[in-house]
């Protein structure tokens, strides 16, 4: 600073210290034209002040208007009315199916004296029914649903009543068809009578002049309407809270538990890549055989007709005798290739299962070199993948029992009782195959199996006759590899008892 400015900024003069407090004011309002320009675009966006305060402000604000706006619009929302539906609906329903629960509680204390087993199993195959009874209603008013029943195994009333007493999914049905009545009759009872009182008193200043009352004004009458309009808010919770809690009991006693809905989705799982699996090779069944196997059958008649050319040659032609024998070394070579090429396609797909499973197995005892009773009793064919399995296995065994055995007659059983299909193959050998498991092991290998069972899945894959045999530890992957398990009863001096047992969902169609 000079000299000459010190005094205009500092001097005693009024002058001087004015004209420095002016310069220092202007100074401070262009400091302030900022701050005043944020605080009125602030007050401009969220009415509250500065950008600092307003996101968190407006969030709450924003929360409590969509609570009220559910809250208002809830006596006339969709969803509202079609919980009324569904309640008075299953209101009516649930009357049979309390009667059924009473009716199963009754037989459940006369079955001490088995006077009510019969009516007991009567009334858990209604619980059955139940689970798709009470789903119909859930389904088309709430959009909601879940799986039905599994199918329940055995053939004959015996087979049927005892997988009905021991179903766990019944029996929760049955306590579903007791509690819900009692639920959908009080929701149904308040819902009624919170619509009726409600519509009532809000339009009672409408009908209060015409009807006699104990109203003596118009306050009164409004009064009275304010209640019927705060009944109307409020009737949807009860009942919104009611569906949550009928939820809650489907999902626990009439659907499937979540590991019961793992296993179904593991099982569908297996069940589509095995598919996938039958249909590849079927497919590469139908390229060999059509288009490898043709080749080389068309290469084995070129090599024949050259074969024939060459005899009509004369012997003493130049190297004639050589390629004589080149073009039937190559034919011979073309001939097993084929018999191989024959036999890789039988073992992917046997023809005979062409015909049904029930036809190739006739077909192999009528080939077996032993006497074999073969009954097939199928209410159903089986998926390719089992059917594929289950044949392999007759084949096997047969050709054990004829080798290895000293066996002199066959017995062949295939049947589809209990809920899975069940191979059994007898022979009256000398016995001596597999060896006894632990109940542990068995359990693991047999899913529902009970201790005492046999099996031989150890790795020399002794078959029938003292180990002579090979082929059963395959077999035993094959069972294990669609859910099933190989069963194996051998004593020595025989006779040999063995048994596949698939469940009837192996592979596709099963």
């Amino acid at each position: 600073m000079s000299a000459a400015e010190g005094p205009a900024a500092v001097g005693p003069d009024g002058g001087a210290g004015s004209a420095g407090a002016a310069s220092g004011g202007a100074d401070l309002r262009a400091g302030m034209a900022p701050r005043r320009a944020g605080l009125r675009a602030g007050a401009v966006r969220g009415g509250a002040g500065p950008d600092v305060g307003v996101g968190p402000e407006r969030g709450a604000v924003a929360t409590v208007a969509r609570g009220l706006a559910v809250f208002v619009r809830a006596p006339v929302a969709g969803e509202t009315w079609r919980e009324v539906g569904y309640t008075l609906v299953t209101t009516v329903m649930a009357v049979p199916a309390f009667l059924l629960a009473l009716a199963g509680l009754v037989a459940g204390a006369l079955s001490l004296m088995v006077v009510g087993l019969p009516v007991l199993v009567a009334v858990l195959a209604g619980g059955r029914l139940a689970v798709r009874y009470f789903r119909a209603p859930a389904r088309v008013l709430l959009g909601r649903s879940w799986a039905g029943p599994v199918r329940l195994g055995g053939q004959g009333p015996v087979r049927k009543a005892r997988a009905l007493l021991v179903d766990g999914r019944a029996w929760r049905a049955l306590v579903y068809c007791f509690l819900r009545l009692p639920l959908a009759a009080t929701t149904a009872y308040v819902t009624v009578a919170a619509l009726v009182v409600g519509v009532v008193s809000l339009t009672c200043p409408v009908w209060s002049p015409f009807v006699p009352t104990e109203l003596d004004n118009w306050s009164e009458s409004s009064t009275v309407a304010t209640g019927g309009v705060i009944v109307l808010l409020v009737f949807p919770w009860p009942l919104r809270l009611s569906t949550l809690l009928d939820r809650f009991l489907v999902d626990t006693l009439l659907a499937p538990g979540p590991a019961a809905q793992r296993i179904a989705r593991l099982e569908s799982g297996r069940a589509a890549l095995t598919a996938d699996a039958a249909t590849t090779l079927r497919r590469l069944e139908r390229d060999l055989h059509d288009g490898t196997q043709a080749r080389l059958v068309s290469l084995g008649m070129a090599l024949s007709r050259i074969g024939r050319r060459l005899d009509r040659l004369p012997d003493d032609t130049d190297g004639i005798g050589e390629l004589r024998g080149l073009v039937g070394s190559a034919r011979d070579s073309v001939t097993d290739g084929l018999a191989e090429l024959r036999d890789i396609v039988r073992g992917i797909h046997p023809p005979a299962l062409d015909d049904g499973l029930a036809t190739a197995l006739a077909t192999l005892a009528a080939r077996s070199g032993l006497p074999v009773d073969a009954r097939v009793t199928l209410a159903e064919p089986p998926g390719d993948a089992a059917a594929g399995t289950l044949y392999f296995a007759a084949a096997e065994l047969l050709a054990n029992a004829a080798r290895h055995a000293d066996a002199g007659r066959v017995v062949l059983r295939l049947s589809d009782d209990e809920g899975s299909l069940r191979l059994v193959v007898t022979d009256d050998g000398r016995g001596g195959a597999g060896r006894p498991v632990s109940a542990a092991t068995s359990g693991a290998a047999a899913p529902g199996g009970g201790a005492g069972r046999s099996a031989n899945a150890d790795a020399s894959g002794a078959g029938s006759g003292g180990g002579s045999g090979t082929g059963l530890a395959g077999l035993a992957r094959r069972a294990e590899a669609l859910d099933g398990w190989l069963d194996v009863v051998s004593p020595p001096g025989g006779p040999t008892t063995v048994t596949m047992t698939l469940p009837l969902t192996s592979g596709p169609g099963g």
